[in-house]
């Protein structure tokens, strides 16, 4: 018999109602706690900023027992995203398991000694503490802004200037007849230089650090997903744990991978125009495929032709009035800087002492099956196995983590044997694949089928691949084949 626990769900974005919904249907008493007034997470309206879209299909960003709308786009908007999440919450009724504007403070065992967390709690004016059997961290990679400053900044913002972080350019009135610098080249950053660029900026540059490659929505007429989504594709990147025939395998087929792969940069080069821009990335595209790798922007090479926004690499080196000066010497003007410089990751809540056993001094994580960490009991992630198709990757660990909270996964893990395999997939990442340690090592891409089947099998999954192997083999994952595979896990309920 499985007892009932109180958990306490930190977050209320794709991976909080992920996991809402995993801990409640077991039986659960599931408390919510998002910290802003709606649910969401970065697809909350406040928090998007202008034609933000999905970097992935439709159907591979969705819930396996709710797909997108059939009238949404190949890749939906970031209000229909928003309204997704909701019809997904409304569906399982996650609102009543959740308090809204509330913030997680801090997080601490019980001072009883007791198993589990109390964590203190801000809602408005009222200040509380409570206690949890098991805490869900939910709040993903995306939760605190990276904020940046440079020398100069408050002259400049004193004579007119403005300088935003990405999630704060709400409105494209905001850059008309602007001179407007974005800083960073991620799929955000050259998002908003699109936007700027169509919507009245005086000046547009994009300045970034270097050159990386692209991938556009379709490659050479065929739609990406076909082409890097599949396990073929993801079988000629070096995965861990590698065995004598594995690595017998890759070496005879590695003549083959490689014209695969310069093939790729080949037509990337030309359909985009890269040479021409001065935008061809110095490394091979396949010791960099990572989480970080950016789908291009629509519009973004067509606004590169026509000069309405210029490429820079380099970064901002100081503010003056109306201009700022980069580290190549440059000086362009200026009259708002647009910081597309991502998110930090941490857990701010959680006590020093904690972090110390859950992040490295390189900052890799410690966490096996990229979610829990041994030496922290009775807590684990949801969402920080990051990937290209995050909706499922989170609803994929949220099941793990409420059997692995149970005890009930088929292949339930000693502590000893969770940190064997995170020392071994630390050494994988530091040494054998190091783009792997983007994000502290938490992101699955490009082994997505790698990291579910492990989910799948440790779950105890009696079905965890298409029975078709063509299809298997060389078809994106599907959020309906994984609700399949789910209905063949075993079942029970807490009570």
């Amino acid at each position: 018999m499985v007892n009932r626990k109180k958990v306490a769900v930190i977050g209320g974005g794709v991976s909080g109602l992920a996991a809402a919904k995993a801990f409640d249907e077991k039986g659960h008493r599931v408390c919510g706690f998002e910290r802003s007034h709606d649910f969401g997470g970065v697809w909350e309206l406040s928090r998007s900023y202008p034609d933000v879209q999905t970097q992935s299909p439709k159907d591979l960003y969705c819930y396996t027992d709710h797909p997108m709308p059939a009238e949404y786009p190949e890749w939906p908007k970031g209000p229909q995203v928003h309204a997704y999440l909701h019809s997904y919450a409304n569906k399982h009724r996650l609102a009543r398991l959740f308090r809204l504007n509330t913030e997680v403070l801090s997080m601490d065992r019980r001072a009883n000694g007791t198993a589990g967390w109390t964590l203190t709690l801000r809602s408005g004016a009222n200040e509380w503490n409570e206690d949890f059997d098991f805490v869900a961290i939910c709040t993903g990679q995306f939760s605190e802004k990276n904020i940046l400053s440079h020398p100069g900044q408050d002259a400049f913002e004193e004579t007119g200037g403005a300088v935003l972080h990405s999630s704060d350019y709400t409105d494209p009135a905001m850059c008309e007849g602007k001179h407007v610098v974005v800083l960073g080249a991620s799929k955000s950053g050259t998002d908003i230089a699109v936007n700027a660029a169509r919507n009245g900026a005086k000046s547009v540059h994009l300045v970034y650090r270097e050159n990386v490659w692209r991938v556009p929505y379709f490659v050479g007429g065929i739609n990406f997903k076909k082409l890097l989504y599949m396990r073929a594709q993801e079988m000629q990147f070096n995965g861990w744990s590698r065995g004598p025939v594995a690595r017998l395998v890759a070496a005879i087929t590695k003549p083959l991978v490689w014209a695969n792969f310069r093939g790729l940069e080949t037509l990337l080069k030309l359909q985009l125009g890269l040479k021409k821009h001065n935008m061809v990335p110095n490394s091979p595209i396949e010791k960099n495929a990572s989480c970080s790798l950016p789908i291009v922007t629509p519009g973004l090479f067509e606004e590169l032709n026509a000069g309405r926004i210029k490429p820079v690499i380099g970064s901002i080196d100081s503010y003056k009035p109306g201009e700022v000066k980069l580290t190549t010497g440059d000086t362009i003007p200026c009259d708002l800087s647009i910081l597309a410089v991502g998110w930090k990751l941490g857990i701010p809540y959680l006590a020093q002492e904690y972090r110390d056993k859950l992040i490295e001094d390189d900052g890799q994580y410690r966490v096996y099956r990229l979610s829990v960490n041994p030496d922290l009991p009775d807590m684990g992630f949801v969402g920080f196995n990051s990937s290209f198709c995050t909706v499922l990757s989170a609803e994929l660990i949220a099941n793990w983590l409420v059997r692995y909270m149970d005890g009930q996964l088929d292949r339930q893990p000693s502590q000893a044997k969770m940190n064997a395999n995170i020392d071994q997939m630390l050494h994988w990442r530091r040494r054998e694949r190091p783009a792997a340690q983007v994000y502290g090592g938490l992101c699955s891409a490009p082994f997505h089928f790698r990291h579910f089947d492990e989910l799948m099998q440790d779950i105890g999954a009696k079905t965890w691949k298409r029975s078709n192997p063509i299809a298997e083999t060389f078809s994106p994952p599907s959020a309906a084949a994984y609700a399949r595979f789910l209905a063949t896990t075993p079942p029970y309920r807490a009570g």
